[in-house]
């Protein structure tokens, strides 16, 4: 597997994208992760959230806290981008990818099962005590958090989450990062994320990677439709793009005065352990903007399969 993916990673560098794309597709191959079962198991997995959804609640049954803002999104989409310019101000702390909403959640519900994550423990989440989850939330934080008037909680998959974070944080702020589709399928197909994770099965298949992806967007437009106004969509594109209207977006759904160190990001200081730690480190870029045209003929399925799931690619 590692070796495959080192040569992927080579023959890409010297613009050889055909054999690049041949060793990536055999690289994630070699790591033997059952394929059918993994995709079955996530398409089962999200039925049930939207079916277990709660309705939104009134903001007095939830935990009255102003410190949470929650990046989330499809893995590789650009939270950890928008995570850098938030914390950049004075007052937000980037606290990283945190479990502890995750492990809240599967406390109040009740759930034995040994997974974070399952349909057990969805179907037990409709009638927690949203205040007392809330309060566990925060309470779980410290004392990382609390230095300052607000923190980052940027763990992608915390999409899947939406609703209960919604309800007992009601004056959380959540964000929620969309790249373009094809460019996010490929970039989370060329990157190895932990071999054990709970999040990234999908990941060593090119079409389950596609069809995960169709399921965080029919999720998303279920959040958004139950969870009017609580959810701001920024387009990675058009941050990168527009850099300065798009921080200044930011921050004011966040409550927060402007700050010119948003626009240095790159020099914050604030440690970062994601997939894209090097990146940040540098003024926006736009090389991975259709990064995916360099692989256009080797994802003629993919695209095809997003179309006909009404997800428009671009041209």
């Amino acid at each position: 597997m590692n070796l495959h993916l080192a040569l992927a990673k080579e023959y890409e560098d010297l613009a050889d994208y055909p054999t690049a794309f041949e060793h990536l597709v055999a690289g994630k191959a070699a790591a033997m992760v059952d394929r059918d079962e993994a995709s079955r198991r996530d398409e089962a997995l999200f039925d049930a959230i939207i079916r277990a959804s709660p309705e939104a609640q009134p903001a007095l049954r939830g935990f009255a806290s102003k410190e949470p803002i929650f990046v989330i999104g499809m893995p590789r989409s650009g939270t950890t981008l928008v995570e850098r310019i938030i914390s950049s101000h004075p007052d937000v702390h980037a606290a990283g990818e945190l479990q502890n909403f995750a492990l809240a959640l599967k406390r109040t519900s009740g759930s034995r099962t040994p997974y974070l994550i399952d349909i057990d423990t969805v179907t037990r989440t409709q009638d927690v005590d949203w205040r007392q989850l809330g309060e566990d939330y925060l309470t779980s934080t410290r004392p990382d958090t609390g230095r300052t008037p607000h923190f980052i909680d940027k763990l992608p998959h915390n999409f899947l989450y939406v609703g209960a974070i919604a309800n007992a944080l009601p004056h959380a702020k959540i964000i929620c990062l969309r790249r373009d589709p094809m460019d996010t399928c490929l970039s989370n197909f060329r990157q190895l994320f932990a071999l054990g994770s709970p999040y990234h099965a999908y990941s060593f298949d090119l079409l389950n990677t596609g069809r995960y992806y169709i399921l965080f967007d029919r999720l998303m437009a279920h959040w958004k439709q139950a969870f009017p106004g609580r959810i701001l969509e920024v387009d990675y594109e058009t941050l990168v793009d527009k850099q300065e209207a798009s921080s200044r977006q930011l921050l004011k759904f966040c409550d927060l005065p402007w700050n010119d160190a948003c626009l240095t990001f790159e020099n914050n200081q604030a440690p970062a352990s994601t997939a894209s730690a090097a990146q940040v480190r540098e003024p926006i870029y736009r090389s991975a903007v259709k990064r995916w045209k360099q692989y256009e003929a080797q994802l003629a399925d993919l695209r095809e399969l997003l179309h006909n799931a009404g997800i428009e690619c671009g041209p």
